[in-house]
C-alpha cells in the first residue's frame, strides 16, 4: 500500500465510521507510519495500528477490504502486543476519525527491538537515526532502552547500529 492508497483507505474508514454516527481513533505504527508521515518509503504491506471502537472499526476496515480487493487485515491490531506508554501526535483530524502517529522516538525504539533482517526495518532504523540526528549506538540503544527498559537490544542489532552510525 502507497501512502496514498493509505491516506484513501482511511478517509473511507471515516466515512464509514460517519455513515454509523461513531467517532472512532486510531494510532499507526511501523510503515504506514513511515509512508505517511515521513515519505521515507514507497510502501508498505499492511498497516499495523491500535484502533477504537474496535469492532466498528474493524468491521468499517472489512467492508473497505471487500470494495478494494485488499487482505482483510490491511488494519490490524498485531502491534498492540509491543506498545508500552509513549507520546503521539494528531496525522489527521477528520470528521469521524482522529489518526495519530507515535513520537519518532519512540517508532525508533520500536524499530531496534523488531530489527527484522528481512523487512524494510533496517532501512527504517537508518531514515530515523537520521532524521533524529542520532550520532552513537549508544544513543541509539539507550533511545530504545528509555521505552523498554527490560528489554535488550539483540547484539547483532548493536553491530548493525554502529555500521549505520560509522558511515
Amino acid at each position: 500500500m502507497t501512502a496514498d492508497e493509505i491516506t484513501q483507505y482511511l478517509n473511507e474508514l471515516n466515512d464509514e465510521l460517519r455513515r454509523s454516527n461513531v467517532t472512532g481513533e486510531v494510532s499507526l505504527y511501523g510503515g504506514a507510519v513511515m509512508c505517511l508521515a515521513y515519505k521515507a518509503r514507497p510502501a508498505t504491506k499492511d498497516v499495523d495500528a491500535i484502533f477504537e471502537p474496535i469492532r466498528e472499526i474493524r468491521n468499517a476496515a472489512n467492508r473497505i477490504a471487500e470494495r478494494h480487493g485488499l487482505n482483510v487485515g490491511w488494519l490490524n491490531l498485531a502491534v498492540k502486543m509491543f506498545l508500552v506508554e509513549h507520546d503521539k501526535s494528531v496525522l489527521f483530524d477528520l470528521s469521524h476519525l482522529r489518526v495519530f502517529i507515535p513520537d519518532p522516538r519512540y517508532l525508533l525504539a520500536m524499530k531496534i527491538l523488531a530489527a527484522r533482517a528481512d523487512t524494510s526495518d533496517l532501512d527504517d532504523i537508518r531514515f530515523l537515526i537520521e532524521h533524529l540526528d542520532v550520532k552513537t549506538s549508544e544513543q541509539a540503544v539507550a533511545i530504545a532502552q528509555n521505552y523498554y527498559p527490560n528489554k535488550t537490544v539483540k547484539p547483532e542489532t548493536v553491530f548493525v547500529l554502529e555500521e549505520i552510525l560509522s558511515k
